[in-house]
């Protein structure tokens, strides 16, 4: 495993627990993104699936619903933890399985897939061309390749504003690369298509979707969930905040998403980028 991904899989070991204990608030948040996902791969019966950072599982487990059978499913993360909840909630579906392993370096059987998708799993590689290079070599001629990702920041208030809440609180942590592995890195959608280009992919389209998000609970639980991940969570981690300033975030926060309350519950806008592409047909 290289270096950067070394990091990654360190980093997604420390926070697992936070996913796994939130699997639910994630998976219900994160709806509309997989659902755009799935429409745009329109799986079909009998396919062969590879799901790239599967995390918990749902992602997986919709998928293998679409493909039936006769088809199959691999969820493929290099957190464990995250795999073992996965494994739980599929139960014994035989047309899914769950591997731990980092899918850029990952001694894939060529031409094993017809379908690639992600739902957030593919922002984190350490040399993204050569991952998704990598990726290319497991799909069959022409199978096709969707991923969700976030877009910029200032359109994602999920991460943008418990950012400022957390750096107004306790300061701005060091400033890192933007391009480096991480949940914005593939804010730039030209900058995307350009790496799935040199990966070998073509028919290569980007998409930018506003959404709504649909946390669970009121305004308070959803406050505390956006300041438990992301660029907030960096910030409380690195200045090793105490209980009361996360809780003065958490205030900020839910003061703030106070305008995205609605009948229905919080209704968080989001910029979500969606990319499509194809493995050549020959």
């Amino acid at each position: 495993m290289s270096t950067g991904n070394a990091d990654q899989k360190a980093f997604w070991e420390t926070f697992a627990t936070l996913w796994v204990d939130k699997q639910k608030d994630l998976d219900t948040l994160m709806e509309p993104v997989l659902a755009g996902v799935l429409d745009r791969a329109a799986l079909g019966t009998d396919q062969r699936v590879l799901d790239i950072g599967c995390g918990t599982g749902t992602s997986s487990l919709r998928a293998a619903e679409a493909v039936g059978v006769g088809g199959h499913v691999t969820g493929a993360d290099i957190s464990e933890p995250m795999l073992e909840r996965a494994r739980a909630l599929a139960g014994n579906m035989s047309q899914l399985s769950f591997q731990t392993t980092d899918v850029a370096e990952h001694p894939f059987v060529p031409a094993s897939y017809d379908q690639v998708i992600s739902r957030f799993g593919v922002m984190f590689f350490a040399d993204p061309v050569a991952a998704f290079a990598n990726v290319l070599k497991a799909m069959r001629p022409g199978a096709r390749l969707t991923m969700a990702c976030w877009s910029q920041l200032d359109k994602n208030p999920w991460f943008e504003v418990p950012m400022y809440a957390a750096k107004d609180r306790l300061g701005a942590p060091p400033a890192v690369d933007p391009d480096a592995p991480g949940p914005l890195a593939f804010r730039n959608t030209q900058r995307v298509m350009r790496i799935l280009e040199d990966a070998g992919f073509t028919d290569i389209n980007a998409e930018t979707e506003t959404l709504l998000l649909t946390p669970i609970g009121d305004l308070n639980r959803v406050a505390t969930h956006a300041a438990s991940i992301g660029p907030a969570a960096r910030a409380v981690e690195y200045f090793e905040a105490t209980a009361q300033d996360f809780e003065a975030i958490v205030a900020r926060v839910a003061a703030e998403f106070t305008d995205y309350a609605t009948p229905e519950g919080v209704r968080v806008p989001a910029a979500i980028n969606y990319f499509t592409a194809a493995a050549p047909d020959h």
